[in-house]
């Protein structure tokens, strides 16, 4: 049978469009992965780093609220003023003024804790019984080496009544925390416990804060003299679900929080954790973890992520890239298999592919923009460093910071570029052991550090890093904090602190030259009714013609030495009969300036600085001139072989807000008097006495050491102050502050006459 000639021609495979289709398709289902795999990695690394700066924050947040209570106890304890025997209602008063609940969240009570001595008991509790406690009692009962008891606490109600009595210094932990701050002189913390006002019922876990109360007066700089001084301390309690309370705020449900006391979060160890609970068998996506000091006790905070906060995961972006690539597969797939019949329909819908590839390009575009915008606006200079040590990545925060330009930075050495010569081999050490191994023990926590600036300067940050993953090894993100404010707050405290002792010592040496007055004041007016009678008799004796003139002379003129002493000695008493008058101090010095010359020698110069404005004063004149030739006369005497002596005058007005500029001297308007000398200084234990009477300097026979008590007696009985500043070598100067007198115009008496 013949053959038909077209059975043998050759004739396409009919299942290549289908193969090429499928080719096509999974060749997008590649892409898609990839690119579906690369947002997911954007968006986790987005919330672990919105993750790592909340937990941070909520750290600092526990951290700052610790600070706060600290102050309130350590206000306290300067309200008690060196003394635990306040009364309740004074107390109460100030409870009540603090405002505690509204201000200070989590604080059960404020309580002060007395150390009852050796012996005392019995008597301390009948005081007390009789102070309006008739069931007060010491609890628990029994004798100890060292007894306390609770004798104030408010609110003094509920459950704080059975704190009341309470011996805490018979609890080990609570003694171990009491005997820190008793021998440091800080806040101190106690280890978990549990709070004697719990009643079983909704027990919590607790701790207690102690602030030491020492003796006024006394001297506590070293362990033995704090530990003699003791007579108390300020204590509050804590509630652990109370004190942490709202801390997390409208995130709360974000994040778990875990509190342990001490460096290890061991189970028995945990003090709080929040309601926010993984649910059961479930571990969380990110955990932090740091250390805060709780007034010299570490506490461990652990931050876990929740649920709710991995839900905020966007895994939309990642779906929609999946669904995107895989219809765009199966348009791919139909128009690779249009392609052998129909070209130009493949063409359309190559095009239509062409649109929905773009849009998904410009979706993840738009994505990686919105991650940026997020760093260019965060509060802390960003910087992102490859393993190489190189910069990656730099926010606005660091160009304002550090000085440099984005441009300018990244691909820069980020040690080369920010941190001092010398500390450059340590951290490229720990750089190296953080690429290698992504941890670092200097890079365990928030690290202070001092980084440069691009004019040079070294500041103070504060830097914490997370690792990043990549192909070479482990980058670091880190977010730079500028702590300049922070350093600058402390320091100003702590000068604070310094002019308030400064103020105390004053207060103490007025208080020390008030009771030498007193005394010296009897005993003067005493003296004195003597040597009245003295005198007259003598002058009575010198009316008759016997041969006891002489020695009578010599009686009398010894008479008129006592008086003048005894004037002295009233004068420092502040109990001399003053007659005052409104006084312009520039005319009265002008009237003096011969005399003052006269006194201070031919080897003293004397520069008189007096402002043109100068206020009047009133004061009594002649005992003022006094004051003014005895110092001009004492300056003299401590510059041996001559040199210079300057009186200065000015108005002053001291606000009430000046009490740290100007110790010990009450607001007002006042004209100061300074006398400054050249001479040999005087070191701390001369100045400290002083204005005492009869102390001097002066080989004996030189000086009575009457004088600068004199002064001091007559300004004091003036309603004015004097200070004295001294450095040894660098010369004396002694300031009187007069007051201010209402009238404008001096007493005609004493206004010089013109020549």
């Amino acid at each position: 049978m013949p053959t038909s000639s077209n059975s043998t021609s050759p004739r396409s495979p009919a299942h290549l469009p289908v193969l090429l289709a499928m080719l096509a398709f999974l060749a997008a289902l590649i892409v898609t992965y990839m690119v579906a795999g690369n947002a997911q990695r954007t968006a986790a690394d987005e919330l672990a780093g919105n993750f790592n700066f909340r937990a941070r924050d909520l750290a600092g947040s526990i951290d700052r609220r610790m600070d706060v209570y600290e102050e309130v106890l350590l206000a306290t304890s300067g309200f008690l003023r060196g003394s635990v025997d306040v009364g309740r209602a004074e107390f109460a008063e100030y409870y009540a003024q603090l405002r505690l609940n509204d201000r200070f969240p989590g604080i059960e009570a404020l309580g002060i804790t007395t150390l009852i001595p050796s012996g005392r008991l019995a008597a301390h509790v009948a005081a007390m019984r009789a102070a309006g406690f008739p069931d007060y009692a010491v609890t628990p009962p029994g004798q100890r080496p060292v007894l306390t008891s609770v004798t104030r606490i408010e609110p003094f109600s509920g459950r704080n009544l059975r704190a009341f009595g309470y011996d805490m210094f018979s609890e080990p932990t609570r003694r171990a925390a009491m005997e820190a701050a008793r021998d440091t002189g800080r806040a101190a913390s106690t280890g978990k416990v549990v709070l004697v006002q719990e009643g079983g019922k909704g027990e919590q876990a607790g701790f207690l804060m102690y602030v030491p109360v020492y003796r006024a007066g006394q001297p506590h700089d070293t362990v033995a003299a704090r530990r003699a001084a003791i007579v108390g301390w300020v204590y509050a309690p804590f509630r652990m679900l109370d004190l942490m309370r709202g801390l997390g705020g409208e995130h709360a449900g974000d994040l778990q929080v875990e509190i342990y006391d001490g460096l290890a979060p061991t189970p028995e160890a945990l003090l709080y954790r929040s309601p926010a609970a993984l649910p059961a068998g479930r571990h969380p996506r990110l955990r932090y973890q740091t250390t805060v000091d709780n007034a010299g006790r570490a506490w461990t905070v652990v931050v876990h992520s929740t649920p709710r906060l991995e839900a905020a995961l966007d895994r939309r972006t990642t779906v929609a890239i999946a669904l995107t690539g895989v219809g765009l597969g199966v348009l791919l797939a139909l128009v690779v298999w249009l392609l052998a019949s129909e070209r130009r329909r493949a063409l359309q819908l190559a095009q239509g592919m062409t649109v929905e590839l773009r849009a998904s390009r410009d979706r993840i575009d738009a994505e990686r923009e919105r991650v940026r915008l997020i760093l260019q606006t965060a509060y802390d200079a960003f910087i992102a460093i490859a393993p190489d040590g190189h910069i990656t990545d730099w926010n606005l925060q660091a160009c304002k910071l550090f000085g440099w330009r984005e441009d300018e930075a990244v691909g820069r050495n980020a040690l080369d570029l920010l941190l001092p010569e010398p500390e450059r081999d340590a951290w490229r050490a720990c750089l190296d052991e953080f690429a290698r191994t992504g941890a670092c023990a200097r890079l365990a926590g928030p690290t202070e550090a001092a980084a440069l600036t691009r004019d040079g300067h070294a500041i103070p940050v504060e830097i914490a890093i997370t690792a990043l993953t990549t192909t070479q090894g482990y980058g670091v993100t880190a977010f730079v904090r500028d702590i300049r404010p922070r350093k600058e707050a402390a320091e100003r405290e702590h000068q604070r602190q310094q002019r308030l002792e400064e103020a105390r010592a004053a207060l103490l040496r007025s208080q020390k030259l008030e009771a030498v007055g007193k005394l010296t004041g009897g005993v003067a007016h005493d003296f004195n009714n003597i040597l009245h009678i003295i005198s007259a008799n003598v002058q009575l004796m010198l009316r008759s013609e016997d041969n006891g003139r002489k020695r009578l002379l010599n009686i009398l003129d010894a008479v008129e030495r006592g008086k003048k002493l005894a004037a002295q000695l009233l004068a420092f008493a502040r109990r001399q009969p003053l007659h005052p008058s409104v006084v312009n101090l520039a005319q009265l010095i002008e009237r003096m300036d011969t005399l003052l010359h006269r006194a201070a020698g031919d080897s003293v110069a004397i520069d008189m600085k007096i402002p043109p404005d100068l206020w009047n004063v009133l004061v009594d004149p002649n005992q003022l001139e006094n004051v003014l030739l005895n110092l001009v006369i004492n300056a003299r005497d401590a510059m041996d072989g001559g040199g210079k002596v300057t009186i200065l005058l000015a108005n002053v007005t001291v606000d009430p807000g000046d009490q740290l500029t100007y110790p010990g001297i009450r607001p007002g308007e006042f004209v100061t008097l300074a006398v400054s000398d050249t001479g040999t200084g005087m070191p701390p234990d001369v100045m400290e006495r002083a204005f005492e009477p009869f102390f001097t300097t002066k080989p004996e026979g030189k000086g009575t050491g009457l004088g600068l008590s004199m002064a001091h007696g007559f300004v004091k009985q003036s309603g004015g102050h004097i200070r004295l500043a001294s450095q040894p070598g660098e010369g004396t100067t002694v300031t009187i502050y007069l007051p201010r007198a209402l009238q404008d115009t001096p007493d005609p008496a004493f206004v010089p006459v013109p020549h």
